[in-house]
């Protein structure tokens, strides 16, 4: 058949995952091209420009034309090796169970052009059936992140007959280095390959062209042992031919040798962790990798939180983020796993990303497009704290070259003066309030502000920013913490809007089923994000709050695996796979162990004084045969039907930056005998004594009660005067407000009663506050 494929538009289109027994990523260092191999089977690429990124679903389909079919990714036995160990290309084999035939495919990105390549090599062996074996590339384009709105034509260019699909001002190209000697061009589900091959084990169908549907394209090779697969992205049909005549023009020996030497080339000077691992460094070095493969190469220094898109196969076109965006937490941690590394020059990059990224009023976006458009609003304070952190990092080693970082430092140190000392989303982006982990963050980078600021001879704003940190540090326990059974850390306390303290005691916990209890006591609910306070040096690992705390986390949150201890993130969790082994969707869940957070864990172990090994070798075998580890793992009981089995990827995110980043740190803490992520000014400030007691007034915090010790802070955004009283206005003091050069005015108080009763009078509007506040001292 030839002319246009019926059956248009073609069935839903969804993020094809096939099996989840194990995932391998390659990246082509000099070209725009990264592509994720779903168990070794089905690859997916990502070419990010990167408001276009590209996704495909290629694979091979097998028949011998009389007694069987095979679709590559779902009948075959699949093993994957890397082909070095620094580069994150792959060999892939697919043996057929019966023993008839493998398909060998080693698979690279070519070293200059947006082009896949992947050399296949068939074994056949004839005594056992496997004479007439045939294979026909399948390709299920989804351009532009999206399965609708595709279109396929077969064409002839330069005597060659090829494969190419297009969406907008975005073309795809399909060639080999052998001629196709068949090729079609259908609607999924309707009128394609695989439709028509599964019927009669012959491909009878060529259509040339499928126009605006979800389209899948085929063809047929030639029976030969061994050839050269390609596929190349481009903005016109003469770019994207062009460079794929050209890149199969080239042996693939010779492209493979390239490709190699170009990933061993960032690694060349990186840190020798190898010693501080259990497997040789072999996760240390694919964990490098899979970093800088995490960059975009269009805006350097974006670095995104993974090229997947969690529960791909239940996802349609109305997903468009995934987890390819930027969160300014993951991307930080990023960054500070690749200085762990000795990496400066990749982290450099991020920070002045950010510092263009950020807003006006010192946040940044909760995650964003890395050309900067926000995709997501929420407030976290901990993305405040972060690039202040890594400014700070990069300033002690030395390596932040002609960057001045403290424009960027004081706006977000006065955001978080500003919106804190609630946030609007914890760490985990559900819940507002009073979170260990987000003041952990504010309070390490407050200390980082002030210190900037003192290297600048800034002696008043330095002071400033310590007496916030200060306050923040000593309202810990009582913001965060709960008595029984000991006195422990919880997640999040919600905050009491009029005053900024803590308020009513339930949270109301995101992706929970249908007729599942969703609202819980904050008391109620655990996480180990307290475990901050201990990273940054904010709390000693003995303190007996942090102990506790502990013991009640593995109480209800830790998981034992085959390949080591793992832990969820908080108790009623409901992102992640569901109880029997289907993907997370329409919102709901259960959440499962992450891998990250057994890097956390062993952080804190090593602080504590404690061998790390046990976490160390734990997170390389969570990690898949092709050194990727996931955001989660399954928890439960194996459940073969679904591919689920404990220990092993569940089909959230892999991988997840954020988890390779923690491992890296982890290695570099061994190797130096001392926390990496342990910040000198707030170790020293915090290590030996407590803060001083601090109490802070501001519009957006009326607090009405104040110890009798403190020192009190009256905070605004412009110069006032502070018209005040002890004694219920019988005598009244004026104190005009200090100005620092971040934008912030204060006046300092010592409580002289009972009570405190203010008023403001506004300089440069002329006018009185009209209003009266008052402040008990007990």
């Amino acid at each position: 058949m030839s002319g246009p494929a019926p059956g248009g538009p073609g069935m839903e289109p969804r993020w094809t995952r096939g099996n989840k027994d194990g995932v391998g990523t390659a990246y082509s260092a000099d070209s725009k091209l990264w592509y994720t191999l779903w168990s070794g089977i089905a690859t997916e690429v990502y070419y990010p420009t990167i408001d276009r990124p590209q996704v495909r679903d290629l694979q091979f389909l097998v028949t011998d034309g009389e007694t069987f079919f095979h679709e590559e990714k779902r009948h075959l036995r699949h093993r994957v090796e890397k082909l070095a160990h620094h580069a994150l290309g792959y060999r892939v084999t697919n043996a057929d169970p019966d023993g008839r035939y493998e398909i060998v495919k080693e698979v690279i990105g070519d070293p200059h052009l947006p082009v896949l390549l992947q050399s296949t090599t068939l074994r056949t062996k004839k005594a056992g059936g496997g004479g007439n074996i045939r294979l026909y590339a399948l390709c299920a384009p989804h351009l532009e992140v999206g399965g609708w709105g595709n279109s396929a034509y077969s064409v002839e260019v330069a005597g060659r007959k090829l494969l190419v699909a297009k969406k907008r001002d975005t073309w795809m190209a399909i060639g080999a280095t052998v001629p196709f000697t068949k090729t079609s061009c259908g609607y999924v589900g309707r009128s394609d390959g695989w439709t028509d091959i599964s019927s009669d084990l012959k491909m009878d169908w060529e259509y040339e062209s499928a126009d605006d549907g979800n389209v899948a394209l085929t063809a047929e090779l030639p029976t030969v042992d061994a050839f050269t697969l390609a596929l190349s992205f481009g903005e016109t049909l003469h770019r994207s031919v062009t460079a794929l005549l050209q890149s199969l023009s080239i042996p693939f020996a010779s492209q493979k040798a390239r490709f190699l030497e170009q990933w061993e080339r960032p690694t060349r000077h990186i840190l020798p962790l190898e010693a501080s691992s259990g497997d040789g460094g072999d996760l240390y070095h694919t964990s490098c990798s899979v970093i800088l493969a995490h960059e975009d190469k269009s805006y350097p220094g974006a670095v995104i939180a993974s090229l997947s898109i969690p529960w791909g196969e239940v996802r349609g076109d109305d997903d468009q983020g995934g987890y390819h965006l930027v969160w300014t937490r993951d991307l930080v941690q990023a960054a500070m796993g690749l200085l762990a590394a000795g990496d400066t020059e990749t982290p450099w990059r991020a920070l002045i990303y950010l510092a263009v990224s950020q807003h006006q009023n010192g946040s940044f976006p909760q995650n964003f497009w890395v050309d900067g458009e926000a995709y997501w609003s929420g407030i976290q304070l901990d993305e405040a704290s972060f690039p202040i952190i890594l400014a700070w990092r990069l300033a002690e080693a030395k390596a932040l070259r002609g960057f001045d970082p403290f424009v960027m430092v004081m706006r977000a140190a006065k955001f978080i003066v500003g919106f804190g000392p609630s946030t609007g989303q914890d760490r985990w982006e559900e819940v507002g309030g009073f979170s260990p982990s987000t003041l952990a963050s504010n309070i390490a980078a407050l200390c980082c502000a002030a210190d900037f600021a003192r290297r600048r001879g800034d002696s008043q704003l330095a002071a400033f920013f310590e007496d916030y940190s200060d306050f923040l540090e000593s309202h810990l326990e009582a913001w965060t913490t709960a008595p029984d059974p000991r006195r422990h850390f919880i997640r999040v306390r919600p905050a009491d809007p009029e005053v900024d303290g803590p308020g009513r005691d339930a949270v109301a916990l995101a992706n929970r089923g249908p007729g599942s209890r969703a609202e819980f006591s904050a008391e109620e609910i655990l996480d180990a994000g307290f475990l901050e306070l201990v990273r940054f040096g904010i709390r000693s690992p003995d303190d007996p709050t942090v102990r506790a705390s502990v013991e009640l986390v593995d109480g209800a949150l830790k998981v034992d695996t085959p390949f080591g201890p793992c832990w969820r993130r908080y108790n009623h969790d409901g992102y992640g796979q569901r109880d029997d082994g289907t993907a997370y969707r329409d919102g709901w869940g259960r959440g499962r162990a992450w891998p990250l957070l057994t890097a956390e864990r062993g952080n804190y172990e090593f602080a504590a004084g404690k061998s790390a090994a046990a976490y160390i070798r734990a997170m390389e075998r969570f990690a898949s045969e092709a050194g990727l580890l996931p955001e989660q793992v399954w928890d439960a009981k194996d459940i073969p039907e679904a591919h689920m089995w404990l220990g092993k990827p569940t089909g959230s995110a892999m991988p997840l930056v954020w988890a390779h980043a923690e491992y890296i740190k982890l290695l570099r803490s061994v190797h130096d005998g001392e926390p990496f992520d342990r910040i000198r000014c707030v170790y020293e400030r915090y290590s030996s004594r407590r803060g001083r007691d601090v109490e802070v007034w501001k519009p957006n915090r009326q607090v009405k009660r104040a110890r009798k010790s403190s020192k009190l802070k009256v905070v605004a955004e412009e110069p006032f005067v502070l018209r005040h009283s002890f004694d219920g206005w019988k005598t009244a003091k004026d104190a005009p407000s200090a100005h620092v050069s971040a934008g912030i005015d204060f006046a300092d108080l010592s409580p002289e009663g009972a009570a405190l009763v203010f008023t403001f009078y506004w300089p440069a509007r002329g006018a009185w506050e009209g209003k009266d506040y008052a402040i008990d001292f007990f």
